[in-house]
């Protein structure tokens, strides 16, 4: 997909922030050190949209961003960072939880693990809950560079046999490896939401 504009529109933090415009919405969701916001840059050919940080569960908010001025990007708040209380992460999964059971503007979710590591519990978590709601989904395995091609391949077979259902796509954010499948995935998505709107 050719972007001719990406922009942030607002940080969400509660339901009365959402945006109402009816356009439809491309979740994702991970870790919080899973590097959401490095392939959101890279997916955007943006390098400073989506703010990356070396501390991880930065992000607190549902951020928003307006692609092609046709969809929006919804960067959810990252899960399972030890650090933060458990009043605010208990707030995170209530809201993160909230905008992907109601929001009906929804057209994909991507789950992004990281490829060098086996899922964890609440990545499991995630894509049972994804299954059950049977909300169309596509799980990313992100950094992907950092493994040799035998080791990247062993592991995508350990997340597709944990995480059963959608295949995986590897991504590099710094190689652009993986960009064409995801935007496929997107695109495909997108064209059916709108079709349906």
């Amino acid at each position: 997909m050719k972007i001719t504009s990406a922009e942030f529109v607002k940080s969400a933090f509660d339901r009365s922030h959402w945006i109402t415009d009816g356009r439809p919405e491309i979740a994702f969701l991970g870790r919080s050190n899973v590097g959401k916001s490095s392939l959101l840059n890279s997916l955007l050919n943006r390098k400073g949209l989506a703010r990356t940080s070396n501390t991880p569960g930065r992000t607190q908010s549902i951020n928003f961003f307006l692609v092609n001025d046709r969809f929006y990007f919804a960067d959810l708040p990252g899960y399972g960072y030890a650090k933060v209380s458990k009043t605010m992460r208990a707030d995170w999964g209530r809201m993160a939880e909230q905008y992907l059971s109601e929001r009906q503007e929804l057209a994909l979710s991507i789950q992004l693990v990281d490829s060098r590591h086996k899922p964890t519990e609440l990545d499991r978590q995630l894509h049972e809950w994804l299954s059950y709601g049977n909300k169309p989904s596509i799980i990313v395995a992100t950094k992907a560079d950092k493994l040799s091609n035998n080791q990247l391949v062993k592991n995508l077979e350990e997340i597709s046999r944990i995480l059963s259902g959608p295949s995986v796509i590897a991504y590099s954010a710094t190689s652009g490896k993986g960009r064409d499948a995801v935007w496929s995935a997107i695109e495909a998505e997108i064209n059916k939401s709108s079709k349906l709107g």
